[in-house]
């Protein structure tokens, strides 16, 4: 956290320009001074409470005053506008005292229903320097529960749209640095040219920037709660001078991953080299908030069958050739699995189920096992899932619990309590095709000397082997084919459909690998594993290669 700003001098006017519409374009701090109130009743003639939606005349009318308070400096008035005094003086009153807003103008737009949009310039002086500062942000207008007033409806969002509960608005001189992210080739990586990183990178200047040897600068910045992220740089006053940080990442791979998810609402992907860990490109559509490529817990569907043939073909339970029974229909204890729009398989083998994704092939194999737990054990001993990863930010680092009866066989296919995200699912396409885990990592270790983590065992060479061959297939004639013909060089892959409860099209999933490289990614709502994830894991092995 950024504790170290300095305190400085409080001054200056912040005003109100109310042009929107509906209200007339005049300065309400006039307004004030001549004694208008505008106030709206608020109990009936019998003195009773008000109930009801607020009014035109209400919305604006509070509105107006609320902004006015606030723009005044007047914290103590302001936050007695809203629905939530004790929140919202601290806030407001640190606008001036803590965030340094030397002047504003507030400029309101036309309220749509009860909430009134408006336009912040604000100038922000600290330690002799002063930089213009422009955002837009919103307010509701709501009525008060006990007194029946028109109030607004207090959220940090009020102040700046990107304040979250306990966060706080700070100028100063931060105590740790900015950074300037390189990729493994010297590169720079910025939040302008690569949306996705932004979380990224402020997570790296937090955790890093006092060990990259830069000096600090003036910053307007959100000091967020503990738990809430690392804090975010709004404006720059004065720039100090950047520490640079080198990543694993690489600039092609992380500009086609961020092209390739704005194709869709919400998708997520990670590219990781197999023989290193080393995380080559993280993306995420939409780019700001949340990293689910890294954090994210999902179902991986039938992506998740690497894993499981791996177990498989380590019992002697299956090999790539041999034969395997595909019914339309599988049962274990009591719960019915089928497979998409009903096929079957005939003399099959592991390698046409796996290639094809038959369901009910794996299923059916679950007896043998005479193990319920034998897949979690898989995952987390040979695939490293649970293990603790310390990539460098946050991540989560994929579960597979123990269970039994049809939730054990659930997991066979990626469903049930799987709970994976891309980066987990990169990082099981690079195991199976090198046959020992590396945890992903973002920065060297050796930087601060966290540790890494370690499976208990490598894949036996035979099995790895299998693994890589049944990937091979699906791309050159499996459910994969599509997606991975225009990638070059050794490739392979697997693809998933995961269903989710409420949802009408499932998760598309899709993991691959082209020579050294491993990518896997997830679209919400996508569809079929190859019709979505399929074209962004392949523009990403083509860009990464």
């Amino acid at each position: 956290m950024r504790s170290g700003a300095k305190a400085g001098i409080v001054g200056g006017v912040l005003v109100v320009v109310l042009g929107g519409a509906g209200y007339g374009a005049y300065n309400v701090l006039d307004a004030l001074n001549s004694g208008g109130d505008g106030s709206a009743d608020t109990t009936s003639a019998s003195g009773e409470v008000k109930t009801g939606p607020v009014t035109e005349k209400e919305i604006a009318d509070a509105s107006e005053k609320f902004l006015t308070a606030w723009a005044k400096g007047e914290s103590d008035a302001a936050s007695q506008l809203t629905n939530n005094a004790v929140e919202a003086e601290p806030l407001l009153a640190g606008y001036r005292e803590e965030a340094h807003v030397a002047k504003a103008v507030i400029t309101p737009g036309k309220p749509v229903g009860a909430k009134v949009p408006y336009k912040v310039r604000a100038t922000v002086s600290y330690g002799g320097r002063s930089k213009s500062w422009s955002y837009a942000s919103e307010l509701t207008v709501v009525r008060g529960v006990t007194t029946g007033r028109p109030l607004v409806d207090w959220s940090p969002a009020v102040v700046h749209p990107e304040l979250k509960d306990g966060a706080k608005l700070r100028t100063g001189e931060p105590s740790t640095p900015a950074i300037k992210a390189l990729d493994h080739e010297g590169r720079e990586l910025t939040k302008e040219k690569y949306p996705s990183l932004g979380p990224i990178l402020d997570t790296l200047r937090e955790r890093y920037g006092s060990k990259a040897g830069g000096t600090a600068g003036i910053e307007t910045w959100i000091e967020n709660a503990d738990a809430n992220g690392p804090d975010k740089t709004l404006l720059t006053l004065a720039k100090g001078r950047p520490g640079e940080l080198h990543t694993t990442l690489d600039a092609d791979a992380q500009a086609a991953a961020e092209t390739s998810v704005k194709k869709f609402s919400q998708a997520s992907v990670v590219a990781v080299q197999s023989s290193t860990g080393s995380i080559r490109a993280v993306a995420n559509n939409p780019a700001t908030g949340f990293n689910a490529a890294m954090l994210g817990k999902q179902a991986p569907g039938s992506t998740m069958k690497i894993v499981t043939s791996a177990m498989l073909v380590e019992k002697g339970l299956a090999a790539a050739g041999r034969p395997i029974e595909c019914p339309e229909t599988a049962m274990y204890q009591g719960r019915t699995f089928k497979n998409l729009d009903g096929f079957s398989i005939p003399s099959g083998t592991l390698t046409t189920s796996f290639a094809r994704s038959c369901n009910t092939a794996f299923i059916k194999l679950i007896d043998d096992t005479k193990d319920d737990a034998a897949l979690a054990k898989e995952a987390h001993d040979v695939f490293g899932i649970g293990l603790d990863w310390k990539t460098g930010v946050d991540s989560f680092d994929g579960s597979v619990p123990e269970e039994t009866g049809g939730e054990a066989a659930a997991q066979y296919i990626g469903q049930g309590t799987v709970q994976m995200n891309a980066l987990n699912m990169a990082s099981v396409t690079a195991t199976a095709r090198t046959g020992t885990f590396r945890q992903p990592v973002l920065v060297s270790p050796e930087l601060d000397g966290r540790p890494i983590a370690q499976a208990a065992r490598s894949l036996p060479p035979y099995v790895a082997g299998q693994l890589t061959e049944m990937m091979r297939q699906t791309a050159s004639w499996g459910t994969g084919k599509a997606a991975m013909a225009p990638v070059g060089g050794d490739k392979g892959a697997k693809t998933g459909s995961a269903e989710v409860d409420g949802q009408e099209t499932s998760n598309s999933w899709f993991t691959g690998f082209s020579d050294d490289l491993a990518a896997a990614a997830v679209v919400q709502a996508g569809g079929h594993g190859g019709d979505a994830a399929g074209p962004v894991v392949a523009a990403v092995l083509r860009a990464g290669r």
